[in-house]
């Protein structure tokens, strides 16, 4: 498997508008772990048996314990830090997300890492959107966990 490769590195936030089409990644890989979904769980009050049982969910459709979709998601933004590095601005939003899609789930104690690709750019409200589409893969998997297209916007420094 293919190392990790160095985030791209965009010194301003308008040099994205010239950065459509590229690809980013793959990141580290990023192990999810019982502890990390347990915590998950526990803050969204989410305790469904096929994430927090490993002994009840050792019988289940998965043959253990997976990740919740939306744990997988919220990765992505520990992930894209690795993809790409802006730089020059004063502060940055998530503005959103579109085209989510869980294609494959987590298996507890599997490992995740992150690509991407800048889909679109352009100048919004006094600073400049971003949307990149992040591919959430599992090793030795054939698909991947998630798709997402993440809008992110970025304010010059002055």
């Amino acid at each position: 498997m293919s190392e990790a490769a160095p985030a791209r590195v965009f010194t301003t936030p308008a040099a994205l508008l010239e950065a459509v089409g590229t690809q980013l990644g793959p990141t580290g890989w990023l192990l999810v772990d019982q502890p990390m979904v347990d915590g998950f769980a526990t803050v969204t009050r989410d305790h469904q048996w096929i994430h927090v049982d490993p002994v009840r969910a050792a019988e289940g459709p998965f043959g253990g314990t997976i990740a919740h979709g939306y744990l997988t998601l919220s990765l992505v933004n520990a992930l894209l830090p690795e993809l790409l590095d802006v730089q020059g601005f004063a502060h940055a939003v998530n503005v959103g997300a579109d085209r989510l899609r869980f294609l494959n789930p987590v298996r507890v104690g599997k490992r995740i890492r992150a690509r991407g690709e800048i889909i679109a750019a352009s100048p919004e409200k006094g600073g400049i959107q971003s949307v990149v589409r992040v591919t959430v893969e599992i090793e030795d998997a054939d698909r991947p966990a998630c798709v997402v297209d993440t809008i992110s916007r970025y304010f010059p420094a002055d």
